[in-house]
């Protein structure tokens, strides 16, 4: 075993007591993974790290993500012992309300959190996307001697992430792209919350690893710096493929509670914890760090500016002989601004056309792609259904690194955690598409992408019932309202090819969250605006499409295809003299985001107004009277069959609304 030096130990020992005592103060959080991990994480932070607590944004430093995120007090520690700003105040307030530091890692609330974690699997899962983002920007803007991208990702993880399907999606696809610069440390304690991991995990995860196509490491002690150390460089130094470095730790080192459940959730108490500090040699109260600890850790706030001035040298040589490839950089990575005059680009459509929005959006990203190399597409094996690939797009590959579409295979969750990386890491405007059924099976990287506020676009097809003979298991029903439920997520769904345009549009305008396209298999008509209102008035959200040449009766509100129905409907009410408006109204969220006086002018609340989408009908109660909509499972059979046998017809949509009107 390596010999820490006096220095190396008091500040592993910093680490973990500044993780106990504010797991001790807060009366809850997780004090064993900081205290058994502790040893690489100074490793790695210490020897390894490129970073600059100055600015945490400096673009060419290493991403670090724990995502382990239960132990988030040994990431708060590392972060004020470096001099990120993060006082000592701060940890001491771990868990309260208005803190610096919440119960898990949160992106944009903590200087120097690179990704929000918690949830397991997801941060191994989102480093993928943030080690695949360096990889192609450094194909793409690196020459010779201007390495302008050139940083690592590490990560901690635990046993509990490597046990998360979502880890097993993205690691395989880390491999299969030969992802060099992906570290990844995995705390091997074998303990879990229910008791030891042989309870549920007797695979041997360093053959899955080597057969997803990584490097496997082993350090059979956690607390042998050195072993640590020697093992980082060897995997920094293979470049081929990323690197997986079981680690075996002990979680809750040097107290009672050691490789015991009962270090994993709770305090160790004052009594336990006091014994820890006698073992451990560790005089000191609550929260008191030496000051020599402080001089040691915050070497690297001049380490740091020391590599950032060298690289900004660098970086202003090397636009000075490559202007145009600095000017993009800069665009792309510091200002994440699109061009100039890229709206102009958006495709129009001429009416009468029957056009799926689905091959509209295809027929956008055709326009745009040439424009805006950020865009970098994908889909879950659903390529040619979804229409997300552009004719500009050529495909990703290790062999041809600056390829714009990226094949995930049949991944959805993965796929949703890497484009939370890419947007994440800067540089690129990510989508990926799969059915709008199948968004079940990413949601935990959509909440997160909300969460952190991600500008990831979404491409969801096959949008209802209208799918017809692949039946119930491929038709989403509940899905519209689901997703409509989580804060912070925009739901667009276009009622023709114009809409489906400017739901691009609203989806690279927006940079404080994602956005959810939901597009249609079947063909729309493209509604003549010069009948109707223009297309752009969907950036409000809602609008009235139709108005009545009599004064409203009611009021007809509709979204995607069920506004052609609303119209058709329309048309045969004002031939009996009942007189309603249409609204169309493709997205809740931005709706929400007028001002009261709008949302009245379009919706009166003195008009009965009759909602009208194949979905769930629950949440409609806000803008509506009643609902022609959907509370069971669909059917197997063609489209135009299961619509009309399950009552989305004009016909019925009339009768529905003149017996609100006579109600």
């Amino acid at each position: 075993m390596t010999q820490e030096t006096p220095i190396e130990k008091l500040a592993i020992n910093a680490l973990r007591f500044l993780a106990a005592d504010a797991v001790e103060a807060a009366k809850s959080g997780h004090p064993g993974m900081p205290m058994g991990a502790a040893p690489m994480a100074y490793v790695l932070w210490h020897d390894f790290l490129k970073h600059n607590p100055a600015d945490p944004r400096w673009p060419d430093r290493d991403r670090f993500v724990l995502s382990a995120g239960h132990g988030s007090m040994l990431l708060y520690a590392l972060l004020h012992l470096s001099g990120y700003d993060l006082p000592l105040e701060e940890l001491k307030r771990f868990r309260q309300w208005g803190s610096k530091t919440p119960g898990h890692p949160e992106y944009g609330h903590t200087p120097g959190v690179e990704v929000t974690t918690g949830p397991l699997g997801q941060g191994i899962s989102t480093a993928v996307g943030l080690a695949l983002a360096e990889f192609k920007l450094a194909a793409e803007f690196n020459r010779e001697r201007f390495p302008i991208v050139d940083h690592h990702t590490y990560v901690i993880a635990s046993d509990g992430d490597l046990m998360e399907g979502i880890s097993s999606e993205a690691s395989s696809l880390a491999g299969h792209w030969k992802l060099g610069k992906l570290i990844v440390l995995w705390d091997d304690n074998r303990i879990s919350i229910d008791g030891s991991t042989s309870l549920a995990f007797s695979e041997d995860v360093l053959a899955r690893y080597k057969a997803y196509g990584w490097q496997t490491l082993i350090v059979e002690d956690g607390n042998d710096t050195g072993e640590i150390r020697a093992a980082v460089e060897v995997a920094r130094a293979h470049t081929a493929a990323p690197t997986l470095i079981a680690v075996r730790t002990h979680i809750g080192y040097g107290s009672p509670k050691q490789d015991t459940p009962d270090a994993h959730g709770a305090p160790l108490g004052e009594e336990a914890l006091a014994a820890a500090r006698e073992k451990l040699g560790w005089p000191y109260g609550p929260f008191e760090v030496p000051e020599e600890v402080y001089a040691h850790y915050r070497r690297a706030l001049d380490k740091g500016l020391a590599a950032q001035e060298a690289w900004e040298q660098r970086f202003e040589a090397y636009s000075w002989e490559f202007p145009e490839l600095g000017e993009a950089f800069t665009r792309r990575v510091v200002q994440a601004a699109l061009p100039a005059g890229w709206r102009e680009r958006l495709p129009r459509f001429e009416a009468g056309a029957k056009v799926a929005t689905r091959k509209a959006s295809g027929q956008v990203l055709a326009a745009l792609a040439p424009h805006l190399p950020e865009l970098l597409g994908g889909s879950a094996d659903l390529t040619p259904s979804n229409n997300t690939k552009a004719p500009d797009m050529a495909d990703f590959s290790p062999a041809n690194p600056t390829g714009r579409y990226v094949h995930y295979g049949v991944r959805e969750h993965a796929m949703g955690a890497i484009l939370n990386g890419l947007a994440l890491h800067g540089g690129f405007r990510p989508y990926g598409g799969t059915f709008l059924v199948f968004s079940d099976y990413m949601r935990g990287a959509v909440r997160l992408a909300a969460l952190m506020g991600t500008p990831v676009v979404y491409v969801w097809t096959h949008d209802s019932i209208a799918i017809g003979e692949d039946g119930p298991t491929h038709q989403p029903v509940e899905h519209l309202m689901s997703l409509r439920a989580l804060p912070n997520l925009w739901v667009i769904r276009p009622a023709d090819a114009a809409e489906t345009a400017v739901a691009w549009r609203m989806a690279l305008e927006r940079t404080s969250g994602p956005t959810a396209l939901i597009l249609t298999r079947q063909g729309l008509p493209v509604l003549d605006r010069g009948r109707y209102a223009p297309a752009e008035e969907a950036l409000k959200g809602g609008y009235v499409l139709s108005e009545p040449d009599q004064p409203p009766r009611g009021v007809l509100v509709a979204t995607g295809s069920e506004v052609a129905l609303a119209l058709a409907a329309q048309e045969r009410l004002a031939a009996e003299g009942l007189p309603v408006r249409v609204v169309s109204l493709p997205c809740f969220e931005a709706f929400e985001a007028q001002d009261a006086a709008y949302r009245e002018a379009v919706l009166p609340p003195d008009l009965p107004t009759l909602a009208v989408e194949a979905g769930s009908t629950l949440g409609w109660e806000r803008y509506a009277d009643a609902v022609l909509g959907l509370d069971r499972f669909g059917a197997s059979a063609p489209g135009e069959v299961v619509y009309r046998e399950l009552g989305f017809t004009a016909e019925h949509v009339a009768e529905r609304m003149k017996a609100l009107l006579e109600g």
